[in-house]
């Protein structure tokens, strides 16, 4: 019996700890372009990227494990096509493994703007990309240049801030997060980075990078250009404008791509294969529609739930409920701990019945209709934990206000 897992990511070595509690003791094996075990994410932007934690640090809960998994943990392979129909993937070494069972959890790859890249930009999605851009930091440039202000661009700037560094972010919306968050508290998002220095630019797109020539040959970037035609010097420049699941190499698979690896609502792709993390795109029935989330708890609850699921196909057992879940995530920023559960949209009414914009300190109830989709706090963490529970029993508008009496 052979389960092949795609992607050492969270999500994947998650998969193979479930896979090993739940009794599984067929052979794991576990293929990951890195050569490394991919370290934990949320870190990277803020305390490795501050200089405040060793690079060792970042190492996630499900990497600790790996010793006591018997795995057969292949670094620096990658899968490079599948036959979703055979169940047989091949390998970059050349193999072709027919597998039980199959995990996909190959995550997402940093979205880069087009054309060359010269020195001096840098996405931020791996520790290579951390300690890269940590030592550009530590040099104290002139000016960073951050383009986008969703939220690893917002921390990185953050970030840059503690350092002294001066900061400008670039957003091609007219406030941070438009997609998700309505206006005003987007534009909190806004003010709290001007509160703290950050120069602001918002509803401007980028044109382009100015690049320098060095001594050598060597090319440099300089600025970013905008499309009004301003130039932003920067001697450094982050590009955080989203990530693309890594999904290339199941072109011709068989399964069905959109967003990611399209699921069922039990995470499964095809006969005996499942997806989780970044790379899963599924009908979350607490919602009503298909999402693909990109979040550290999902990643960890739905690579558990993939391999209790694909444990049960395997073992002929009766299927487990669909995978619903609130979607949680947060951000500190400054001194500024951002939290969210659930999944709103710019359209929802928002009501905040603790705290105020303002001050900087509050919570948000997002409302749609009769339901309560979405909570975000800042600096208010019981009152955001408390509704997140009241959520996972229910999205009745009421029973998420009760909490504030």
């Amino acid at each position: 019996m052979t389960v092949v897992i795609a992607g050492a990511s969270l999500a994947g070595l998650t998969a193979a700890d479930t896979l090993r509690n739940e009794g599984y003791e067929g052979s794991i094996i576990v293929v990951d372009p890195s050569t490394e075990i991919p370290a934990d994410r949320p870190p990277l932007s803020k305390q490795v990227l501050a200089g405040e934690w060793p690079p060792e640090k970042a190492q996630h809960r499900a990497a600790a494990r790996v010793p006591d998994l018997d795995l057969d943990l292949r670094l620096g392979v990658a899968a490079t096509a599948l036959d979703a129909a055979s169940r047989s993937i091949s390998l970059s070494d050349g193999s072709l493994i027919s597998a039980d069972g199959i995990v996909l959890a190959m995550g997402a790859t940093a979205r880069r703007l087009p054309g060359d890249q010269p020195a001096g930009v840098h996405v931020l999605r791996t520790l290579d990309d951390c300690l890269s851009l940590r030592a550009e930091l530590e040099k104290m440039p002139a000016r960073v240049a951050v383009i986008g202000a969703g939220f690893i661009g917002a921390e990185v700037a953050a970030t840059c801030r503690g350092r002294g560094l001066e900061v400008t972010m670039i957003e091609a919306a007219p406030v941070p997060l438009g997609r998700v968050l309505p206006g005003d508290l987007g534009a909190f998002i806004t003010d709290l980075h001007r509160s703290h220095g950050v120069e602001v630019i918002l509803g401007v797109g980028v044109e382009g990078l100015e690049i320098t020539s060095e001594v050598g040959g060597s090319e440099h970037v300089s600025g970013v250009r905008l499309s009004d035609g301003r130039v932003v010097e920067a001697d450094v420049v982050v590009v955080g404008i989203g990530v693309v699941p890594n999904t290339a190499w199941l072109e011709g698979s068989g399964l069905r791509l959109e967003n990611g690896v399209s699921c069922d609502a039990t995470c499964s792709a095809a006969p005996g294969i499942v997806a989780a993390g970044d790379v899963a795109s599924w009908p979350n029935p607490l919602y009503g529609e298909v999402m693909r989330v990109e979040q550290w708890e999902n990643a960890v609850e739905q690579g558990e739930y993939a391999a209790r699921r694909l444990l049960a196909e395997i073992r002929h057992e009766e299927l487990p409920a669909p995978f619903a879940t609130i979607p949680w995530f947060w951000s500190d920023q400054y001194d500024r701990k951002i939290q969210m559960a659930g999944r709103p949209s710019a359209s929802d009414e928002v009501i905040i019945p603790e705290g105020s914009l303002e001050e900087h300190r509050f919570v948000a109830l997002f409302r749609r209709g009769d339901l309560c989709t979405a909570v975000l706090g800042v600096n208010r963490p019981r009152h955001v934990m408390q509704v997140r529970m009241k959520l996972t029993e229910s999205l009745d508008w009421q029973t998420a206000l009760s909490v504030f009496g």
